[in-house]
């Protein structure tokens, strides 16, 4: 990545204040870094600063491909600067960088426009997939473990590393698409380039409204994106909100299911089962 261009707009502030507790900011400096016959001890530390935003935007560029793909390159640009300078990382990883990308979308959608919802839905959906990616995965529920179990009572719990995603466009598609062509993945990861004159084709897509229901989820080590029937995504729902078993199928009372209802609920969850996506009961004290 050409950094050489990069504007550390979201520098530290203590970097620009002039005392700091009391105590002069050249002086704190002083304290733990040694000056040498180019610099003094405040321009070496200003250049470690400098290199961690750098960093941090390197990081939030290649995390949400996406999202750049759906806002072009100037508005995400302002939009990164944005969103690290109100939320820098506070973790000691940067997997962490935009745990609160979403909230932050929600709370100032004009820094996305005119694509508010599309943004709000790729960004869901690639938080997801990094939570998907490395999130823990616990012993599976095996499908004798529901036998001679009372429905009425049991609770099904659902992987850390599984989410379920109501979005209003097919950012699905388009993000797997990204990510398995290789020269659309340069491009969304190569954001510094100036020389370009041309924009993208696939900057230029046309988005069409269209309610998805997915889950993203591991399995074999791999992240995958699954679309759910509207009913499989109700059911699901109110699982991962701990009510029963007879409850969540509850749920279905009023939705239309294709086929022989119960042969059709059978074997929903005996796929969910196949797939590892139930850790475990939790059954009543």
């Amino acid at each position: 990545m050409a950094r050489a261009v990069m504007r550390p707009l979201g520098r530290e502030n203590a970097m620009q204040k002039k005392w700091i507790d009391g105590r002069p900011t050249k002086k704190i400096a002083e304290s733990f870094i040694k000056p040498n016959d180019r610099l003094t001890s405040f321009e070496r530390l200003e250049i470690y600063n400098q290199q961690y935003w750098f960093r941090l935007r390197d990081c939030f560029y290649k995390d949400y491909p996406g999202l750049r793909a759906v806002l072009g390159d100037k508005i995400f640009g302002r939009f990164a600067d944005a969103y690290l300078a109100k939320f820098p990382s506070q973790s000691y990883t940067l997997r962490n960088l935009g745990s609160r990308l979403v909230k932050f979308i929600e709370a100032g959608p004009r820094l996305v426009s005119p694509h508010q919802q599309l943004a709000l839905d790729m960004a869901r959906l690639e938080w997801a997939h990094i939570e998907a990616f490395d999130n823990e995965a616990t012993t599976p529920l095996q499908p004798n473990d529901l036998l001679d179990a009372d429905a009425a009572k049991i609770r099904l719990r659902l992987q850390p590393h599984f989410t379920l995603l109501k979005l209003q466009y097919e950012v699905d598609e388009f993000l797997l698409k990204l990510k398995s062509d290789s020269s659309l993945r340069r491009e969304a990861s190569n954001a510094m380039e100036r020389h370009r004159k041309k924009p993208q084709p696939w900057l230029n897509q046309k988005w069409k409204r269209q309610e998805i229901f997915l889950a993203v989820h591991r399995y074999q080590d791999r992240v995958y994106y699954k679309r759910l029937e509207p009913a499989q995504f109700h059911v699901l729902s109110a699982l991962q909100k701990d009510v029963t078993l007879k409850k969540a199928s509850a749920k279905l009372a009023g939705l239309k299911i294709p086929g022989d209802w119960g042969a059709t609920i059978q074997k929903w969850f005996s796929s969910w089962t196949a797939l590892g996506w139930f850790c475990g009961l939790k059954q009543p004290e």
